[in-house]
């Protein structure tokens, strides 16, 4: 059996973000409930898959439905601004209705290859938003190079009530004030293990433990000591004991805490 350099048991963690359907299942001969049965043994009890595009959304869907410990959110990727049309609101809608979608997105704002699609993604952003509002569920926020701009984003369109997450967060002290003051949470990625993140690091030691999630955004972004492999749900144990290690607090209380604000963000 394949498993983590790090293990806890019961279950207690949660991967906040990841994309099942784009994994590695080679070592798992094809399957990805082997995979989720490794996930399991290493202590991660849960996570949530998220959609990129349309197509990708309904995959997550259907997973969430006949996999336990499998939720799903719906949306579509600002990335996928020069090769997909804006999201309609009514497929959005539709999609949201999955027994087990628990959020919206993910979408959000990233200038990181230059601004020709902004206003796709300003579109598209306003409309996951008008899904995340009608459905009462909290939306999910890619955000890159483009702090000032989706923070007015989101107080501009966002529900404080419903709120949501700045997934894979990599920003300034600063902007996480700003996000946590309208009432959304910060998720972390193995993107904080790396030998250069000294910076975020520095943030994650100023978040308070009941607003941060910790993910791994898998297949992308494996942390150390897997850094250069294919990641996967599993390797967020890595991802927790690196903010525990920061926050100078045991590997279970993290566990939980973090566990605990997943189901307080998402209403389980």
């Amino acid at each position: 059996m394949v498993t983590s350099s790090l293990s806890v048991k019961p279950p207690l963690l949660v991967d906040s973000h990841c994309h099942l359907d784009h994994l590695d299942l080679a070592p798992y001969d094809g399957c990805l409930e082997k995979l989720l049965a490794a996930t399991t043994a290493c202590g991660v009890g849960r996570v949530l898959t998220v959609g990129i595009d349309l197509e990708s959304s309904r995959q997550q869907v259907a997973m969430s439905g006949q996999l336990p410990g499998v939720y799903a959110s719906v949306g579509v990727h600002p990335m996928n601004a020069e090769t997909h049309a804006l999201p309609e609101v009514a497929e959005l809608r539709e999609l949201a209705q999955g027994e087990r979608v628990i959020a919206i997105g993910e979408t959000g704002l990233d200038r990181h290859y230059g601004d020709d699609t902004m206003d796709w993604q300003r579109e598209s952003f306003i409309r996951h938003a008008e899904v995340a509002r009608a459905c009462a569920k909290p939306l999910i926020i890619h955000t890159r190079d483009a702090q000032q701009e989706t923070l007015a984003m989101i107080e501009e369109h966002v529900d404080p009530a419903c709120a949501g997450v700045l997934h894979c967060f990599t920003e300034s002290w600063e902007m996480a004030q700003a996000a946590m003051a309208m009432n959304f949470y910060l998720s972390f990625s193995g993107i904080v293990t790396f030998k250069n993140a000294t910076a975020l690091r520095e943030v994650v030691a100023k978040v308070p433990l009941d607003r941060l999630l910790v993910e791994t955004d898998s297949p992308w972004l494996a942390p150390v000591p897997h850094r250069g492999k294919k990641n996967e749900p599993r390797f967020v144990v890595e991802v927790a004991q690196c903010v525990a290690d920061i926050k100078g607090i045991a590997f279970a209380d993290l566990a939980r805490a973090s566990s605990d604000n997943f189901d307080r963000l998402f209403n389980l």
